[in-house]
């Protein structure tokens, strides 16, 4: 794939035209990414990145890049018309400019564990119109927001940015992030899926019976055989399968803490469900839109299953079968069968 015309900057200013304070924000998103790849593709020659420095509000270990990548994002969106400020790494929406009209959720950077082992990790955030409150600004359904994107740092580092009408692919070259792909879909079909098969004693009977069907290869009820990828990198999933297509699955389980899936649905769920459906796929919980969610607190988790429509779909039809079609090992299940 070869450049387009142009960089970051031009398409927020031309085709991509969004609103000022849109185009102010993701170019500061887009200063910071680029400072962050620089940091990371350094890996130890900048200190221990991965080194665990205490936990956020919501019990989970942080890393000592995910406290610098946050700090680095606020410190960045401070002047900018980001009035709302809601991050993975802080326990409330906290105030950057008072006068500003946007609230950005953000989970500065995905993928932590992965930080000492070279595997790409990276940045989502989510972008809606400020309230009054920060309550206000990030208690909505997803279908509100009016832009997303995420940062893959990788072989590449791509931004990827959709906003209500665009979805854009961009990869940084030399201190810019250059245009290399706006019409980016989902492929329609597909034999590949992601979930963490470690833990399928813990799945609702629903998913077993999925996957189980997806490793049934050409004599289960797909009809053809599937590979199986897990990164344990949430954007590193979302790239790849709006690259290639296929199946992301993160359920609920019954794991204590794991009720509710693990996924944050405000500043992980949303922004990418908000790009797959640009791309022309589906995001669920499983059953229920993802865009149709709305929080009722800033942290709140979701079960998220993403990727091709056809795909996702299906899965909520698994929820659908009566108990007696759900059978625990490769079910010929003639409402699936090809």
């Amino acid at each position: 794939m070869t450049a387009l015309e142009g960089t970051l900057e031009s398409f927020l200013e031309g085709e991509g035209s969004v609103s000022e304070p849109l185009a102010i924000t993701v170019t500061a998103l887009a200063f910071v990414a680029e400072t962050l790849a620089g940091v990371i593709s350094s890996g130890p020659l900048n200190g221990r990145l991965g080194e665990e420095v205490g936990a956020n509000s919501d019990g989970d270990r942080q890393k000592k890049l995910d406290v610098v990548a946050d700090e680095l994002f606020a410190k960045a969106l401070a002047p900018t018309p980001v009035r709302w400020y809601a991050s993975e790494e802080r326990p409330t929406a906290e105030i950057l400019n008072p006068e500003g009209t946007l609230a950005l959720a953000i989970d500065p950077l995905d993928g932590s564990s992965n930080i000492d082992v070279n595997i790409s990790i990276g940045t989502i955030f989510s972008v809606f119109e400020a309230k009054e409150s920060g309550l206000e600004s990030f208690h909505r359904p997803g279908r509100e927001q009016i832009a997303a994107g995420y940062v893959v740092y990788g072989p590449q580092t791509v931004f990827i940015l959709a906003t209500r009408t665009r979805l854009a692919q961009f990869v940084l070259d030399r201190g810019h992030f250059f245009l290399v792909s706006d019409s980016l879909r989902i492929p329609d079909r597909t034999t590949e899926f992601a979930i963490n098969a470690s833990n399928y004693r813990h799945w609702p009977r629903p998913i077993r019976a999925f996957v189980d069907d997806c490793i049934a290869g050409d004599e289960g009820p797909w009809g053809e055989n599937f590979n199986m990828r897990w990164v344990a990198s949430l954007v590193a999933e979302t790239h790849r399968i709006l690259t290639r297509g296929g199946i992301f699955l993160y359920p609920a389980d019954a794991r204590r803490g794991y009720g509710q899936g693990r996924l944050r649905l405000v500043y992980e769920c949303a922004p990418i469900a908000f790009i797959v459906e640009r791309a022309g796929g589906k995001a669920t919980d499983g059953i229920d839109r993802i865009l149709d969610l709305t929080p009722s607190e800033l942290h709140q988790r979701t079960p998220l299953v993403f990727g091709t429509a056809e795909k996702v779909s299906r899965v909520r039809a698994y929820h659908d079968l009566p108990e007696s079609e759900i059978s625990p090992l490769f079910g010929k299940r003639g409402l699936f069968r090809v």
